[in-house]
C-alpha cells in the first residue's frame, strides 16, 4: 500500500466510480501502516479471546481421555460435543461468541485507528439498507430450504431425523442472537475493511476482491471440513463463495446483500442439517453421514448463479466498471 492512500490529488481526481470504494477514500485516515496495524490488531484480538474460550474445552478434553497430542493433530477434537459428552449448545454458544470480541476489536480499529464511522465501511450511502439485507437473506434461505427438501424427497434414506424440540429451540435462540455478530464481523472485516483497504492500495476493485477472497479461504482452512475433504477442494469452495460476496458488494456498492446471504447460509446450514465434520454443530432437524465435496461445490455454484441472476435483474446492475474500478 502507498504510504498515504487518500492524497489530495486522488480526492480531486478519484480512481474509482464506485461509491463503496470512494467512501473509503474520502473518509478517515487511510495511511497504509494503519491498515497493517489494524489487520494485526484484529487477528491478535481473535487469537487471544479464542484461546481463552478454548482453554476450558481443552482441559475438559484432557479429563475425558483425549490426549494433548491428539488435540495438537486435530484441534477441533476439543470442540466435538458428541465425542466429549457435552451439550452441543454449550459449544455452539462458546464458538460463536468468540466473534463478539473480534468485532469489538475491528470496531476499535475503524473508529480509533482510522477515525471512520462504521457506515463508511458498510456502503457508500447514508444509511444501512436493511431491505437489501432482508432480500439477500430471503433468496439464499429459500434456495437452501428448497435444496434440502428436494434432497430429502429424492433420497430419504440418506437423511436421519434428529429433531429434539427443546434443544432445537435453544440452538435456534443461540444462533439468532449470536450469528448476526459472527457474520457481521466476517463481512465487515473481509468485504468491508479489507476490500476497501486493498481497493485503495491496488486502485482496483477486482484485484481487491481476489485478494480478500484468498484471505477468507485461508482463514477457513482450520475448519474440520478442510481436514475431512482435503484443503485443495475446500480452498476453492471458500474462495468461490467469498469472491461471489465481494463481487456483489462492489456491484451493489455495499455489503448488505452479502451480509444477508452469509447470515442465511450459516443459520440455515446449522438448523437444517448437521454432518459429522461440520465446523459448528447444533441440534438440527436432520443429520447425514453421506457427503461429497464435489456435490457441495456444484450446488454452491448453482445457487450462486441463480442468486446473481436474481440480483442482476432486480437491481438492474449494468455498470461492470464498478467491479473493475
Amino acid at each position: 500500500m502507498s504510504e498515504t492512500i487518500n492524497t489530495e490529488a486522488e480526492q480531486k481526481n478519484p480512481p474509482f466510480n464506485n461509491l463503496f470504494l470512494l467512501s473509503a477514500l474520502t473518509t478517515g485516515v487511510n495511511k497504509s501502516y494503519l491498515y497493517i496495524l489494524g489487520f494485526g490488531f484484529v487477528i491478535l484480538a481473535y487469537l487471544i479471546f479464542s484461546s481463552l474460550i478454548a482453554l476450558p474445552f481443552y482441559m475438559n478434553a484432557l479429563n475425558t481421555g483425549v490426549s494433548a497430542q491428539q488435540m495438537q493433530q486435530n484441534q477441533n477434537m476439543m470442540f466435538d460435543a458428541d465425542l466429549l459428552g457435552i451439550n452441543r449448545n454449550i459449544v455452539l454458544a462458546s464458538l460463536v461468541s468468540i466473534h463478539i470480541f473480534s468485532l469489538i476489536g475491528l470496531l476499535i480499529v475503524i473508529k480509533r485507528f482510522h477515525k471512520k464511522n462504521i457506515l463508511s465501511v458498510i456502503n457508500g450511502y447514508t444509511r444501512f439498507r436493511k431491505d437489501r439485507f432482508l432480500f439477500g437473506f430471503f433468496i439464499w434461505a429459500s434456495l437452501l430450504i428448497f435444496t434440502v427438501l428436494i434432497g430429502y424427497i429424492l433420497s430419504p434414506d440418506v437423511f436421519k431425523i434428529t429433531f429434539e424440540p427443546l434443544n432445537f429451540l435453544i440452538s435456534f435462540l443461540v444462533l439468532v442472537l449470536l450469528l448476526p455478530v459472527q457474520t457481521l464481523f466476517e463481512e465487515l472485516f473481509f468485504r468491508g475493511y479489507l476490500l476497501q483497504g486493498f481497493g485503495l492500495a491496488f486502485k482496483s476493485g477486482i484485484l481487491s476482491a481476489i485478494t480478500t477472497s484468498a484471505l477468507f479461504a485461508l482463514a477457513h482452512m482450520s475448519n474440520p471440513e478442510a481436514r475431512h475433504f482435503g484443503w485443495q477442494i475446500m480452498v476453492f469452495y471458500y474462495f468461490l463463495n467469498a469472491f461471489f460476496f465481494a463481487i456483489i458488494t462492489l456491484l451493489d456498492e455495499g455489503l448488505e446483500l452479502s451480509y444477508g446471504i452469509h447470515f442465511a447460509n450459516n443459520l440455515l446450514s446449522c438448523l437444517l442439517i448437521t454432518q459429522p465434520h461440520s465446523v459448528i454443530k447444533s441440534y438440527s432437524i436432520f443429520s447425514t453421514d453421506v457427503d461429497s465435496a464435489e456435490a457441495e461445490v456444484l450446488l454452491s455454484m448453482c445457487m450462486i448463479a441463480v442468486t446473481f441472476a436474481i440480483f442482476w435483474i432486480k437491481y438492474k446492475w449494468k455498470n461492470l466498471k464498478l467491479i473493475l474500478k
